[in-house]
């Protein structure tokens, strides 16, 4: 896990903006498109992605613990709640995070914004997936959060339905590193959208 807070408060800045990029474009057309997330389009994607910033934020203030923070809203604000995820983080690095929705005990701040850091490199490929648009993250990026996806236990736990994330996939030893972030949580790199 990165230590210098600094750093790992600018990765995530840097994928939460290549989310915030990627999402900008999306028409109202676009909202019933099929995502890599079984039973999600990206509608659904958009709006848990909103909620899921807003219940971080909200962590990060100390009250991550109201389940109303992390519920899943219309997906019209994205914007917006990422701006507010990114400032809420700016000012705790010393804070305890109680997120029920990711981890059942408080975790540190470098700890939490590290598990948002993995979530929206991953989130942000589910949507350039969805939109059949190329996902180019900086390689230091998916360097950076390949080794907290692998510290991801992959156990039966990812069966559940409210799983976070699928059991990994196998993919050939010649998989790039952001082929390897994907399957290790879930992903099929290779997924498409299908065709309309």
């Amino acid at each position: 896990m990165l230590t210098d807070f600094a750093q790992l408060l600018d990765l995530d800045r840097r994928a939460v903006t290549l989310s915030v990029d990627l999402i900008a474009p999306v028409t109202a057309a676009d909202l019933t498109r099929p995502t890599p997330c079984a039973g999600w389009d990206l509608a659904a994607l958009i709006a848990h992605m909103t909620a899921q910033h807003r219940g971080f934020a909200a962590a990060a203030a100390g009250h991550g613990a109201d389940p109303a923070s992390w519920r899943p809203v219309p997906a019209d604000d994205y914007r917006t709640a990422a701006a507010d995820v990114l400032a809420a983080f700016a000012g705790a690095e010393e804070a305890d995070f109680t997120m029920p929705e990711i981890s059942p005990r408080t975790v540190p701040a470098r700890m939490a914004v590290s598990f948002h850091l993995v979530d929206y490199v991953v989130h942000a490929w589910d949507v350039a997936a969805a939109r059949g648009v190329p996902f180019e993250p900086a390689p230091e990026l998916v360097a950076a959060t390949l080794p907290i996806a692998l510290a991801v236990p992959d156990d039966g736990r990812r069966l559940a339905p409210e799983a976070p994330f699928r059991p990994a996939v196998i993919v050939a030893g010649t998989a790039t590193p952001l082929e390897r972030l994907l399957a290790t949580l879930g992903r099929d790199p290779s997924w498409t959208a299908p065709a309309k």
